[in-house]
């Protein structure tokens, strides 16, 4: 024993996993053969095994040797095959492992791997399948993205859409159509394709096209036309494997119709709706206006605010959200008074009906009545916006019937009939686009208004009723409204019952239609047994369209190797599918041309051309043509040249010969390079066209347009030239273009163009011309197709007028039809793609397609029982062959044959020769492809000779002409034969056929099919009908001359008895006959005449009826024949026994019909059969089985049993042939043969195993239900055998797919063939119960077999029922159906019986075995990652530790950190935090889970005592969540699963959606969870872990809801922070390829990108932040970088910067001079000057000059120090200057109704602050009724101020002073004049006890207008102050003095906080650089909004800014920073 074998042998001892990962390569290969052979052996997919082998093979696929990757591969699909979806569990490691290592692999390791990704989505693991294409796409090899789209390709055309979610395959679309690699790009393109075919090809277009290059949309849209029809799965998941056959045949013992067995089959067109991702509309909705807009006076801005609605819910699908304010708002403005307003907020409803379709069903129902009601308005703009919305209501399921009845009531009643009407209108449409179904539910409720409505007195009302009831007639029937109707009167009966008749006809005879799809679609499914690899771009052009999807395989598929050659045989020649040729040339300049043209030409001969000298540009051009013919290869230069030529001399030379010399040197290069571009001849066109019509240059140009022909082709130069000369406004070069085309169609013929464009440019241009010289062209180019077309030409110029009918009769006279024989004069050089022949055949005439005119109503009225309407139909049918120019495609004329087929046997015989001549119009418009498309007519046809009428047989013949000049004798033979056998034909009749027959066959020659009509010849020869007789013989004369006297003779042992002696006689006078011969034989044969022929009868008549089945030989005994063959058979021994070169067993199994119940051969099949059996066997061979002699029969299955062994795999590949050729003997019952039939199939199928091959699922189709229907045999041997062929079918072919033939023999009229397949079933479910598993419910087709009458047969069903118990136990009552008592009483005895048995024999008890594998998986499935074996707990990897940061709340030393928790986990709120806190990242799993199912009860009882506890506990929980994401993510990346990551994101995500938890976290909490989730983003180990592209966008979505919903203030806080640079120690793991600097800045621009966010809706948050901490935390980041920092970092455009700046400039934006009223918490008396303070004044600066500052004072005083100190005079003209504009905007308001009295106080209070001002000087040009109003109003506001009242809700621009006790002196109004300061300040103080009302602190909080806070502080009182409060900060306090100071200087900071803009030089600001206005936020609207906003009202006793810092001063708490 060799080392190798030793240790192989050494292996086996080891466990498999040792195995499989063994070091030694061969070991590993033995290993996975060995797992492959076990996973073969197992039948059941719940054997435990399979769990054990799950984890082994993501790394055993994943093996580094080649060899043994594919054995693992092997041993993987054997493990899927014996599985079942239980094993989903481990699809994700394992596809992805395939998709890392198999798809770059060898091309049978490619195939493999796809073949085993098919058995994952078999067994349901989509999801894993979708993940791995995910990342396989992504990789950077492009051969392996191929194999990755190919593979989708393929799942999408085999399982179907409803399998493979289309939706994650169009999201990894894109990426692909912009890859690198052509390859890639054009799979790409396939698998869109498919996608058109199973999603439509609109969805595809709208969801793909616009992230599409143009190139790739062009290219995409050429492809999408070959794309037609419908697709349908052909293969289904595990589960639902033959599961569909079940009801089929049930609806076939039901007896129902085939439309509805098909309609079945018809894929459900998928809803674009559900493949696009929701918009979120409410969100921009509130940005834009709406809400303001829609409350605006003016019309325009209310449409425009609607409109914008509209525009936003235009989209396809609207995220669900609460549109209730929104419809309210819009049900108001539905009553609008400007109709243009009311009209667009109806369209608005619509499309939010379309967009939200069900969840806008309860808004629907609220708006309804006010839609109805609107309906009485007459503008057709609103009936129209009306209709369409409630349409869209009803379609998009918003409303259903039942919703809308009452509402429906009450619009019928209303007073308006407009109303009425169009409500029941809308209600027809509504029953028309419903389901029956739901119509039946409800027209009980319906009926009765709609016949209230019929006594309506408007006509419109009573017509709109009259359609409602007709349309639920139509839906219903009208059995469920007779009893309504009878209360109608007879005159509007007969109205209903028209409008029913002539209703929608599409509707009606639905059925019909969808029979015919049915019939015309076979289902076909994939076989198991054989995977067919299909490429995604054979679907590109050049591929045959693929209309259904069948299993396609690798030489149809194959996307490489273009077309197959052995198919090419007798086919037209298809060119290899290349890329599409650029046509169009593209611009190009001179001088780039001239660059290009480089050497080619010389420099001298460019400059000539340019001259303007004739003479130098001919001697230019002279020179040029001889260098362009020196040229070796002209070839790459093509293009250049010619563009050279078109610019120099170009094409507007005038000159002559220089033009001739261009078109030569044209010519010449056309001529001689070997592919001259498309392009090049589109740019010479146009002028060689103007040149034709020239008479100098007309001959060069014509040889030039015939060299342009030659290279690329006719067809292409045909189609430019229509439109050059339709368009040209020469006359001439139109006639001289016809005429050119003439000697075209003389050279080239007619094959390259497309004749239907020809024609009709003829006709519609050609002869439509005025000028005779263009007709007179266009009636020789007609001329000269006729001579190539045929007379044919002639129906489609039908129409032209007479006279150029009679000119174009004399041109075809001229140019006779030449036919075959007018050969083409020239030849293409290269093949035209685009120019082939034309769907009409060799004539090339365009065929119609009339497929759309075949209409249900027309067959119905082909069917009626009036024969006035069968005759219109008949000539309806006639009229559309005239319209399609008698020449029509065969596309959908199915239905239509067969309702012509019924015709022929009409009572009324008129009608039966109407048919007869229509059917010959038919086959003459058709052409050869009548004989399939007629569904065996010809034999009906045939039929009608039998009738004694002269012109009814005379019609018949002229029928079988047209038939006979469509089709070729030889297809009509069968049926001819078969009708002169026909005893009903008559003598007449047989006479006139033979007559037909003879005058055929006499201009033929070579005939061979004729020798078929020998036998009825032979037989006519000896009719008592002298007639007859006479005609057959001539017949038989023209067969003899035809086929020849040895043929003949060959033939002959057919004919017995007196036929024989005519025949040798009358062949003894045709000479030459050896009568000898025959002498010998016909004793014999008169001797066994008789036993002859009653077995020919046996054998033709019981199986087939009347049909006689066409045999070959017939040897009769004692003849001489028999060494004669013998001779012969020595002879061809030296040929092979099968000849399957030309065999094409796709295109044959593709026409086989996929039924589970056997139908004997038809007549055309068995002809079929012998045809393929004389095509593919040996002559010897043949013979013998064609014989109807059982010994030769039984001879040639010895041959083949001899040749069996060597020949495997030929007979495989004519399999089918052979398998029909067993069901024909089968079907015989000779014993014999059947004994040796099945004597030798189980030797096929031992050959089928060895060559481990299993039958195709059309070879099934053909054989097993035969096998089935026979296998009750009256013989018991035969019945023997065939049970045991019958096991070994199952056994090698499949148990799941033989089930549905042996249930459809259950149902088998014999008696022992429903024993036989009972007993079947049983062995089924005992031996292969696993595999049935989903079938069981068929087993109710066995119980009811209990209640039979045959004992055998209830005995076989309770045997094979107690089977079933013995598996299932009582499970079993639940698939065996109802029962009637004493059924269940038989069953039930018997189960107890089995029972006994099964206990005496120690088998355990019924269904125990089943229900402990079920206990066993379900204890162990608990947790699949674990068992997986994924995470080892032992795991000890050195992991990069990180201190804790900013957690004072957990106390790592309350547990040891090694305690371990029980596996039962957590069990309430506390211990799962603990877990949490200090469990490893396994255990916290468990309490993630209770934490996740304590925040869900809490979330759903907000307002519940939960919640309170579990907001205590949020900063704790997020606390713990927070340390635990870095060492659950540690965990994760040492190989770990990902599992308990997930689980930290997602109860993260869970407590932050809440905002009540959000608020309860603490900053510093917020703080380390914000750092670590960023760090976590950023690092780049993330996606390389388990699942790591969802962890990536887990953390992404948390990151993103904290933001939302965390407390934002501590948010805003936080990330300025973090703006700083982060300390090393917080980094997950050391830098390794980056330093430290770049990470830094990589999370600074996280948290950049964090602030844009919180900072883009600050103007909508402003009122929820706290101001002065977030301003506290810009000042520290500020001061900490200090001034030269910031100069330094300002240059070099630093983001952090920058962003802080933008927050900055946003809140002084939005805040104004406020925003200095919120420094509480900031040391403004810093020396030096705190640097925000700096920007504040830049900020203030730069807005008030771009005028962009929230109003909040009457100034904007802008700087720090005292205004009177520093700046004594300002000007008054800027204070005058805004006084006015304030004073104009108060007396708008005043002017305006609603604000009137606001404005009134507003002026009061002006009048109280500026007492010097005159108001009404303002008032000059204002009416004197204004002015007195203005007066009045002062004086009552004068008299509420001193009473102590004032007006609430008045947002003021100049509020107030507030009465805020801050000295015992009150504060003084501001004067606007400072000069006069001291005057002013005692002018008018306010009293001391003034409050400040509700509104206005509301209004204050809301706007901060003026307030203490701003104001310009003394730096130096203040400093002073300050100073004095650090020296005294005591606990005591601030003393007294101190605070009186204070208080003295708030008088001056609030005078400065109203002066007038200072000089700018006078301020002493910093110069600081950087742009603050990086991120602009658009200004806040009015003051209204932040009052409804909920902005809570500010208490009177508020402090200010100020007020704030003493309070701190005089405790002491203040710290300095």
């Amino acid at each position: 024993m060799s080392e190798d074998e030793k240790l192989l042998k050494e292996a086996k001892k080891l466990p498999w996993e040792d195995r499989l990962t063994h070091k030694n390569w061969k070991v590993r290969n033995d290993a996975n053969l060995d797992l492959a052979a076990v996973c073969d052996s197992i039948s059941d997919p719940k054997d435990g095994r399979l769990r054990e082998f799950g984890p082994f093979f993501r790394k055993s696929v994943a093996d580094s040797n080649a060899p043994v990757q594919e054995k693992a591969l092997d041993a993987l699909i054997a493990y899927l095959k014996a599985a079942d979806a239980d094993v989903g569990r481990y699809a994700k490691e394992v596809c992805d492992a395939i998709v890392a290592k198999c798809l770059t692999g060898r091309p049978k390791t490619v195939e493999k791997a796809q073949m085993a990704f098919m058995l994952w989505l078999e067994l349901e693991a989509v999801e894993a399948f979708l993940d791995a294409m995910e990342k396989a796409i992504k990789n950077k090899v492009a051969k392996a993205v191929v194999p990755a789209i190919d593979v989708m390709f393929q799942a999408l055309s085999e399982f179907g859409s409803k399998i493979v979610p289309p939706k994650r395959i169009l999201k990894m679309l894109p990426e692909l159509f912009d890859h690198q690699d052509q390859n890639v790009r054009a799979s790409s393109k396939g698998l869109t394709l498919e996608l058109c075919r199973w999603i439509g090809k609109d969805p595809v277009k709208s969801i793909l096209f616009e992230k599409m290059r143009d190139t790739m949309k062009k290219e995409l849209e050429a492809e999408l036309a070959n794309v037609t029809g419908s697709a349908k799965p052909t293969r289904k998941i595990r589960s639902e494997q033959d599961k569909e056959p079940e009801p089929e045949a049930v609806s076939q013992a039901v007896g129902s119709s085939p439309a509805e067995e098909s309609a079945a089959d018809i894929p459900q067109d998928i809803d674009e709706y559900e493949l696009v991702d929701p918009v979120d509309i409410i969100t921009p909705l509130e940005k834009s206006g709406f809400w303001e807009g829609v409350k605006a006076a003016k019309w325009s801005e209310r449409k425009d605010a609607v409109a914008e609605l509209t525009k936003l819910a235009s989209t396809k699908r609207i995220a669900p959200g609460d549109f209730t304010e929104a419809c309210r708002t819009l049900k108001k403005l539905i009553t609008d008074v400007n109709i243009a307003v009311a009209v667009e907020a109806i369209q608005a409803l619509g499309n939010l009906a379309r967009g939200l379709r069900t969840h806008f069903s309860g808004n629907s129902r609220f708006l309804l009545p006010v839609l109805l009601e609107k309906l009485k308005e007459k503008k057709p703009t609103m009936t129209e916006a009306l209709m369409q919305t409630l349409q869209a209501m009803h379609t998009s399921g918003c409303l259903s019937f039942t919703d809308i009845v009452e509402d429906v009531k009450t619009a019928v009643k209303n007073k308006v009939p407009l109303v009425r009407s169009q409500t029941l209108n809308w209600v027809t449409f509504c029953i028309e686009t419903s389901n029956k179904a739901a119509i039946l539910k409800v027209h009980k409720e319906y009926v009765p208004i709609c016949m209230e409505c019929l006594n309506d007195g408007t006509p419109e009302v009573r017509d709109a009723a009259f359609s409602a009831l007709a349309a639920i007639a139509k839906m219903v029937g009208m059995r469920p409204l007779e009893k309504s109707l009878e209360k109608l009167d007879d005159v509007r009966k007969k109205k209903l019952s028209e409008m029913i008749g002539t209703g929608d006809p599409s509707s009606v005879p639905s059925s019909v239609a969808v029979q015919s799809s049915g019939r015309s679609m076979p289902s076909t499914e994939a076989s198991d047994g054989s995977f067919a690899r299909r490429s995604a771009a054979s679907m590109l052009s050049g591929k045959k369209p693929i209309n259904t999807a069948p299993a396609a395989t690798k030489k149809a598929a194959s996307g490489k190797s273009g077309t197959n050659k052995k198919s090419d045989v007798g086919q037209s020649k298809v060119p290899k599918p290349t890329e599409q040729e650029d046509i169009e040339p593209s611009e190009m300049s001179l001088e780039e041309i001239e660059s290009r043209v480089g050497s080619l030409i010389q420099a001298d001969t460019i400059t000539q051309l340019k001259s303007a000298v004739w003479k130098e540009r001919l001697e230019a051009i002279t020179s040029f043509k001889e260098q362009v013919e020196a040229l070796t290869s002209l070839d790459p230069s093509v293009e250049i040249l010619i563009r050279l030529l078109c610019v120099l001399p170009g094409w507007n030379e005038k000159n002559v010969q220089v033009q001739q010399q261009l078109i030569d040197i044209i010519t010449h290069i056309a001529s001689t390079a070997s592919k001259f571009p498309k392009k090049c001849v589109v740019l010479c066109l146009l002028g060689i066209t103007e040149r034709v019509a020239d008479i100098k240059t007309r001959g060069q140009a014509m040889k030039c347009l015939t060299t342009f022909c030659e290279a690329v082709g006719p067809g292409f130069i045909f189609e430019r030239l229509y439109k050059i000369m339709k368009e040209h406004k020469n006359p001439k070069v139109l006639s001289e273009g016809l005429l050119w085309m003439v000697s075209a169609v003389d050279d080239f013929g007619i094959s390259y163009l497309k004749l239907k464009d020809l024609i009709e440019f003829c006709k519609d241009t050609g002869l439509q011309s005025s000028a005779a010289a263009t007709r007179n062209s266009t009636i020789k180019l007609i001329g000269s197709l006729h001579k190539f077309v045929g007379p044919d030409i002639k129906s489609f110029l039908s129409d032209v007028k007479p006279a150029l009918l009679s000119a174009l009769d004399a041109e075809y006279e001229k140019n006779p039809f030449e036919g075959a024989s007018a050969v083409p004069k020239k030849t293409v050089k290269v093949t035209d793609s685009t120019s082939t022949l034309s769907a009409g055949g060799a004539d090339g005439l365009p065929r119609e397609d009339i497929s759309e005119k075949i209409t249900p109503t027309l067959l119905k009225g082909l069917e009626s029982s009036d024969w006035k309407i069968r005759l219109e139909s008949i000539e309806s049918v006639n009229k559309i062959l005239e319209e399609a120019n008698k020449r029509i495609q065969p596309i959908g004329t199915g239905e239509l044959f067969g309702a012509l087929r019924n015709r022929l046997h009409d009572s009324n015989k008129n009608l039966i020769m109407a048919t007869l001549s229509t059917i010959g119009a038919l086959a003459s418009a058709m052409g050869q492809p009548v004989e399939k498309s007629s569904k065996g007519i010809l034999s009906d046809i045939l039929k009608c000779l039998g009738d004694n009428k002269k012109n009814m047989r005379e019609c018949t013949l002229s029928t079988l002409d047209s038939w006979l000049a469509a089709a070729h004798l030889d297809k009509m033979v069968p049926y001819v034969t078969a009708a002169l056998t026909d005893a009903k034909l008559g003598a007449e009749g047989r006479k006139d056929l033979f007559d037909w027959l003879s005058k055929q066959l006499v201009g033929l020659i070579d005939f061979p099919d004729a020798v078929q009509l020998l036998k009825p010849s032979a037989s006519a020869m000896t009719d008592k009908s002298a007639d007859v007789r006479k005609a057959a013989e001539t017949c038989f004369s023209e067969i003899l001359r035809i086929c020849g006297q040895e043929t003949v003779t060959k033939n002959l042992r057919d004919i017995q008895g007196s036929a024989l002696a005519i025949i040798v006689e009358r062949m003894k006078s045709y000479g030459g006959f050896q009568a000898e011969s025959f002498e010998s034989g016909r004793s014999a044969s008169a001797s066994i005449a008789t036993k002859s022929s009653t077995k020919t009868g046996k054998t033709n008549g019981s199986r087939h009826g009347s049909k006689a089945v066409p045999s070959r030989t017939v040897p009769t005994k004692g003849s001489r024949q028999e060494p004669i063959m013998s001779i012969q058979d020595i002879n061809i021994q030296s040929q092979a026994l099968l000849n399957v070169k030309d065999s094409n067993k796709d295109d044959r199994e593709r026409l086989v019909v996929r039924r589970f119940k056997f139908e004997e051969l038809r007549l055309e099949q068995i002809q079929d059969l012998e045809n393929d059996v004389m095509r593919y066997f040996r002559e010897d061979l043949h013979r013998r089985l064609l014989s109807t002699d059982f010994k030769k029969q039984v001879d040639g299955i010895e041959m083949l049993q001899k040749a069996l062994p060597s020949m495997g795999r030929e007979l495989i590949e004519v399999l089918d042939i052979l398998l029909k050729w067993f069901v024909l003997r089968i079907c015989e019952s000779n014993t014999s043969c059947l004994l040796k039939v099945l004597e030798f199939l189980p030797e096929l199928l031992d050959m089928f195993r060895n060559e481990s091959y299993v039958m195709t699922e059309a070879e099934a189709a053909i054989f097993i239900p035969c096998l089935v229907e026979k296998s009750g045999h009256n013989i018991e041997k035969v019945r023997e055998k065939m049970r045991e062929l019958m096991k070994q079918i199952v056994h090698t072919y499949s148990a799941a797919k033989t089930f549905p033939y042996i249930l459809e023999g259950l149902r088998s009229r014999n008696n022992r063939t429903r024993i036989e397949c009972a007993d079947l079933v049983g062995f089924l479910l005992d031996n292969h119960g696993a595999e049935i598993s989903g079938q069981l419910k068929s087993l109710q087709i066995v119980a009811s077999l209990t209640s039979e009458r045959d004992g055998d047969t209830r005995k076989a069903a309770l045997n094979t029922l107690a089977t079933g118990f013995k598996i299932l136990g009582d499970d079993i009552w639940r698939y065996v159906g109802k029962l009637t008592e004493a059924q269940r009483s038989m069953l039930d005895d018997r189960f107890k019986w089995k029972a006994r048995e099964m206990e005496k024999r120690k088998e355990g008890r019924p269904g125990e075995a089943r229900a402990a594998l079920r206990r066993s998986v379900r204890d162990s499935g608990s947790d699949p990652a674990e068992q997986s074996g994924e995470v080892s707990r032992s795991i000890t990897v050195p992991i990069f530790n990180r201190e804790n940061y900013g957690h004072p709340e957990v106390h790592t030393d309350r547990l040891p950190m090694t305690q371990t928790y029980s596996g039962v986990g957590p069990t309430d709120w506390n211990e799962s935090l603990d877990i949490i806190t200090y469990g490893s990242p396994e255990q916290s799993v468990e309490g993630m889970k209770v934490i996740c199912h304590e925040l869900a009860q809490a979330t759903a009882d907000p307002d519940g005592s939960a919640m309170d506890d579990v907001v205590k506990d949020a900063d704790r929980l997020v606390s713990c969540l927070a340390n635990k994401v870095a060492k659950t993510f540690d965990f994760s990346l040492t190989g770990a699963s990902s599992r308990s990551c997930k689980y930290v994101l997602n109860t993260l995500m869970q407590t932050f959606q809440n905002k009540r938890l959000a608020h309860a976290v603490k900053q510093s909490t917020l703080d380390s969870l914000i750092t670590e989730l960023l760090l976590w983003l950023l690092d780049e180990r993330v996606p390389q872990m388990d699942d790591g592209s969802q962890l990536l966008r887990a953390l992404n979505v948390l990151m993103l809801k904290i933001l939302d919903n965390a407390d934002r203030t501590s948010s805003f806080a936080v990330l300025i922070n973090l703006l700083r640079p982060l300390d090393p120690s917080r980094w997950p793991a050391p830098a390794i390829n980056e330093s430290l600097v770049i990470r830094n800045q990589k999370f600074s621009d996280l948290v950049v990108k964090c602030l844009i966010k919180l900072t883009k809706v600050l103007q909508n948050t402003i009122h929820d932040v706290d101001l002065d901490r977030i301003l506290q935390s810009i000042h520290i980041y500020l001061q900490e970088l200090g001034m030269d920092e910031i100069r330094k970092r300002a240059g070099a455009d630093d983001k952090p910067l920058r962003m802080v700046k933008t927050v900055l400039h946003e809140l002084v934006k939005l805040r104004g001079t406020a925003i200095k009223g919120h420094l509480s918490m900031v040391p403004i008396d810093m020396q030096p000057q705190p640097i925000i303070l700096a920007y504040i004044d830049l900020n203030l600066q730069t807005l008030a000059a771009a005028r962009m500052l929230t109003p909040s004072g009457p100034a904007g005083q802008t700087h720090w120090s005292d205004s009177t100190a520093n700046n004594p005079a300002p000007t008054a003209q800027s204070a005058d200057a805004q006084l006015k504009q304030e004073l104009a905007a108060i007396f708008k308001k005043i002017g305006d109704k609603q604000t009137c009295s606001i404005g009134l106080y507003e002026l009061y209070r002006i009048t109280q602050l500026y007492p010097q001002v005159d108001i009404f000087s303002q008032l000059q040009n204002a009416s004197d009724a204004f002015r007195t109003y203005i007066r009045d109003g002062l004086a009552q506001m004068e008299k509420n101020a001193a009473a102590g009242r004032t007006p609430s809700s008045v947002p003021l621009s100049t509020p107030p002073p507030a009465a805020l006790n801050l000295s015992p002196n009150p504060l003084s109004p501001v004067n606007a004049n400072t000069l006069n300061d001291s005057r002013n300040l005692n002018a008018r103080a306010e009293p001391t006890n003034f409050s400040l009302p509700p509104s206005y602190a509301e209004h204050d909080q809301g706007f901060n207008v003026i307030s203490p806070r701003v104001s310009s502080y003394s730096q130096s009182a203040l400093q002073h102050n300050l100073d004095d409060s650090r020296n005294e900060r005591l606990p005591s306090g601030v003393s007294n003095g101190t605070l009186d100071a204070i208080r003295e200087r708030m008088k001056s900071i609030q005078l400065g906080s109203s002066a007038v803009n200072p000089d700018p030089r006078n301020r002493p600001l910093i110069q600081v650089n950087g742009n603050v206005n990086n991120h602009p936020v658009p200004e806040v609207h009015g003051a209204g909004n932040r009052v409804q906003g909920g902005i809570l009202p500010m208490d009177e006793k508020a402090l200010s800014g100020l007020q704030a810092r003493m309070e701190r001063l005089k405790s002491g708490s203040f710290d300095s920073l």
